[in-house]
């Protein structure tokens, strides 16, 4: 069977994708989790003082911010990529696979830190733009949030940008194809942990109890109404019980019941109403069997929105570099989150997506012990980033 051909990508980045694809590897090998990030950050930050870069290190615990600059202008852009891996048991069986049992880059996130890695060398070589460049390095994506670390570490006030960039692969899209969705692109996500308290009691007398998973279980039926009867028809909401945990024997009804959700949403306003609509049916329902309900909603990342502008730049640099057929028509928005919100909601920017590739290439989902980023996609991912900050920058 023939290679496949080669993807779009400038020349000088072609140069180094071998050493950019073992970079890649490497880290994939050495993963690390939520702001443990260690060795990554070092490697990174070896090698943007390697090629020039001012580095700033700490902010967000692991994060790694270089800054370039060139030309005579004060325009200031930030592009970002994420660190961390995952607490999952890579079943890959690549050579490269992880080498940490219990932990994988199941999200390709090694491949999004060896993106911007290669495009910084070629900005240091090169420097064909006018104004200031900060990469960002973030750590902690997968659900605690750096980049609500860095911004609360001061961010912002210590490296200003009028916009900030960010690039995620997308399995099942052809590979290096992208995608740029404008407006709400991904959905919040927050966690709801409810409490059910009842009167424990034995099976065979009910009647002198209050059972908990009674109550729980009409929550979670009744929890299924809010986006059939709460939620405005055209506006995409999800509320899933993902977990209940109540009682160990079977003739005993337990005083408690446990109920874990997950809560998603495309719009501000709708994910407001959730959260109202699970505090009062959770405690109402809890209430006709006679038990209380605790409600814990825990808002951990907001809707991505994609500023109009700066998406469609993003959209006409790839026009101009690739034509048109390198955008996917039709994009729609995506159910998972990404805490490149956060930023989002201080400065203007876009996030997009490449194409990790279809079927036995790179069309394995994300979180799935089988991962792995594909390589192919790593030189077009950093020819984009160079032709988006030369165009930003001009």
């Amino acid at each position: 069977m023939n290679a496949p051909l080669p993807l779009p990508a400038l020349d000088a980045i072609r140069a180094h994708e071998d050493e950019m694809v073992a970079l890649r590897r490497q880290i994939h090998g050495n993963p690390e989790l939520a702001f443990e990030e260690h060795a990554t950050a070092d490697l990174v930050a070896e090698r943007l003082q390697r090629w020039g870069f001012e580095v700033h290190r700490g902010l967000g615990k692991t994060g790694v911010v270089g800054t370039l600059r060139a030309g005579s202008s004060d325009r200031r852009i930030g592009l970002r990529a994420d660190m961390d891996a995952l607490p999952i048991a890579e079943t890959s069986g690549k050579p490269w696979a992880s080498k940490v049992f219990g932990k994988m880059h199941a999200c390709g996130h090694d491949g999004h830190t060896a993106m911007l890695l290669s495009a910084a060398r070629h900005f240091a070589a090169t420097r064909n733009f006018d104004g200031i460049l900060h990469l960002v390095f973030q750590p902690a994506e997968e659900g605690l949030g750096g980049a609500r670390q860095m911004l609360e570490d001061g961010f912002l006030e210590l490296f200003p940008c009028d916009a900030m960039f960010g690039m995620h692969n997308m399995p099942g899209k052809p590979a290096g194809k992208f995608v740029a969705v404008p407006g709400y692109a991904m959905a919040s996500a927050d966690t709801c942990i409810v409490k059910v308290r009842g009167v424990g009691g034995h099976g065979a007398i009910p009647h002198k109890a209050v059972d908990a998973i009674v109550a729980a279980s009409s929550i979670v039926m009744a929890l299924q109404t809010i986006v059939s009867r709460n939620v405005d028809p055209l506006h995409t909401a999800i509320v899933s019980v993902g977990a209940f945990h109540s009682g160990e024997a079977p003739n005993v009804l337990p005083q408690e019941a446990e109920l874990r959700l997950t809560v998603r949403a495309f719009r501000p306003e709708v994910r407001d109403l959730l959260e109202q609509r699970i505090g009062e049916i959770a405690r109402t329902q809890a209430a006709v069997y006679g038990a209380t309900a605790e409600v814990d909603y825990i808002r951990r990342y907001p809707v991505l929105n994609n500023h109009p502008e700066p998406t469609e730049f993003c959209k006409q640099v790839i026009r101009d570099w690739l034509g048109g057929e390198a955008l996917v028509a039709d994009a729609e928005p995506v159910g998972g989150s990404e805490d490149f919100a956060f930023f989002l909601e201080k400065v203007p920017g876009c996030y997009v997506f490449i194409g990790n590739g279809e079927g036995t290439e790179g069309g394995c989902m994300v979180h799935n012990a089988g991962y792995d980023f594909n390589d192919r996609v790593l030189s077009t991912g950093a020819s984009y980033w160079v032709k988006l900050a030369e165009a930003w920058l001009r």
